[in-house]
Formats: C-alpha cells, structure tokens, sequence
C-alpha cells in the first residue's frame, strides 16, 4: 500500500503526517511526503530551500518511527490540489492524507480550496485532518 501525505510543514500537515505513519505502521504502507509548488521564475530561492528543509524534517519523523517513506518536491506548473491529484494518479496511491484549516469565504474565493478539489478528484480515498485543539 501507499500513502500520500500533501504536506506544507503546518501544523495540520504535521498532523496529517503523524495519523498517516501511524496507518503506515498498522497496515504496513509507504508513505510519499509530497510538497506541491508552482515552479518556474515566480518561484523564490527562500520558498524552495524552506520546502526543503520541511521534506527533510517530515522525512526524518517517520523514519524515526520506522515508517518507510519518500519525498518529493513537486514544480510542475499546476495548483496544489491539481499537482497532487495527478501525482496520485500517476503513482497509484491507495490512499491521501491531508491538513485543512478553517478560511474564510474570501479567501476561499480568492485563492481556491486545494483541498476540496482533491476531496472531489482524488482517484482513492481521502483524510483531511485538523490541527488538534491546545
């Protein structure tokens, strides 16, 4: 089995990541940490070194849990819900894990909802996770 986690290095995909390499754990599955970015000259150095930096991290907490695991740092010129839809697609992934948080109807206006699109695209089942309450 393989797991999908869209990870951004917030606290929710920080949650979506520890529930999926606990799955990962029960049910013997990789799990692929995918960070989607735009690409191209829009791009920042300090964006793509802090995605980096969040790949390796999210990397280094499930291989201490051992959880077999891989990275990917996606620039392939679409939204992040589309990215990882098809990257899910291409990969054949059993299942996709990701982190939502509460935004306003402006701003979902404004700048779309990745996850709902990957609830409603995604070719396997999805898990949305909230950052748990302190």
């Amino acid at each position: 089995m393989k797991y999908l986690v869209g990870y951004t290095g917030s606290e929710e995909a920080k949650a979506a990541l520890s529930l999926a390499g606990t799955y990962a754990k029960t049910f013997g599955a990789r799990v692929i940490i995918a960070i989607s970015m735009g690409g191209g000259r829009g791009e920042k150095p300090e964006k793509i070194g802090k995605a980096a930096e969040d790949l390796a991290f999210a990397e280094k907490f499930l291989k201490e849990k051992g959880v077999a695991c891989e990275t990917h740092q996606l620039a392939r010129g679409m939204s992040p819900g589309e990215d990882l839809v098809s990257f899910a697609e291409e990969n054949d992934i059993d299942q996709i894990f990701i982190g939502v948080e509460k935004v306003s109807r402006t701003q979902k206006i404004i700048v779309g909802s990745n996850a709902q699109y990957i609830i409603l695209k995604a070719p396997c089942p999805v898990v949305t996770v909230k950052k748990y309450p302190k």
